[in-house]
């Protein structure tokens, strides 16, 4: 399939260091790219310059072909973000929450409520989304918030620790959601501490530290030149000969 992401030498300074050092890595259409590290890596910061939150230093970054600096309002039409820090509107019932960011995403009745009817799947909460945001469980408001990011069907989710915190059937219920979207044919990057779950859901996996990326590769490709049982082992060899010294920036 079409690439739909590329980016090319990517750095981001901050004083003296740099949080993202010169990486470059593509995502085809359809593919679900996993990228993991150490906190302070630049796992977030990438994610940031890719979603056009912040600006890089130097390099290029290109969604559906549109560069994120001059074309920052295209790529935003065909991209969604959830960060790992994110939150819903705890004031609004959960259907009000989805109706109102479908506002946000098109000023088309019609669309809004495709968009909306789509989130309500997505979810799988049920009745609960006729109850407020404040009653639910971290898991209930996370699957929110995934059918929030991407019940639009944009070109390019970008998830960031999409199961941060979750109990263990909550964080597999999100795992299948996340394929089952890839598998229509939604473009994923994602970043995660948890390798099990990076294993079951990356057809490809960049490793990054210091704001260098090291590997980038299947995980059997990883796991077959490391030698290693699984991708814990490949992630701790790979970074091994990466330097102490520099920026430590999320």
């Amino acid at each position: 399939m079409a690439t739909v992401l590329e980016v090319k030498n990517l750095k981001k300074s901050y004083g003296s260091g740099f949080a993202v050092d010169d990486i470059s890595f593509s995502i085809n259409g359809g593919e679900i790219f996993a990228l993991i590290g150490p906190n302070g890596a630049g796992k977030s910061t990438t994610l940031k310059m890719i979603s056009t939150l912040l600006s890089p230093t130097s390099g290029e970054i290109s969604v559906g072909g549109f560069d994120v600096v001059k074309s920052s309002d295209k790529v935003r039409e065909i991209i969604s973000y959830l960060p790992e820090d994110s939150g819903a509107y705890k004031n609004l019932k959960g259907i009000e929450y989805l109706e109102f960011m479908a506002g946000l995403y098109s000023d088309d009745g019609k669309k809004q409520k495709e968009f909306v009817e789509k989130g309500k799947e997505i979810s799988g909460l049920g009745k609960r989304l006729n109850d407020k945001v404040s009653t639910y469980s971290k898991g209930m408001s996370r699957k929110l918030l995934l059918a929030r990011t991407v019940m639009i069907e944009p070109r390019l989710a970008i998830l960031d620790e999409p199961t941060s915190g979750l109990d263990v059937i909550n964080a597999m219920e999100i795992r299948e959601i996340i394929k089952s979207l890839a598998g229509r044919g939604m473009t994923v990057l994602l970043s995660s501490h948890n390798m099990l779950e990076i294993e079951f859901l990356s057809d490809r996996v960049a490793i990054i530290d210091k704001g260098k990326i090291h590997e980038i590769g299947t995980a059997r490709e990883l796991k077959d030149k490391y030698k290693s049982a699984n991708l814990e082992e490949v992630f701790v060899e790979a970074i091994k000969p990466s330097s102490n010294n520099g920026m430590e920036v999320k």
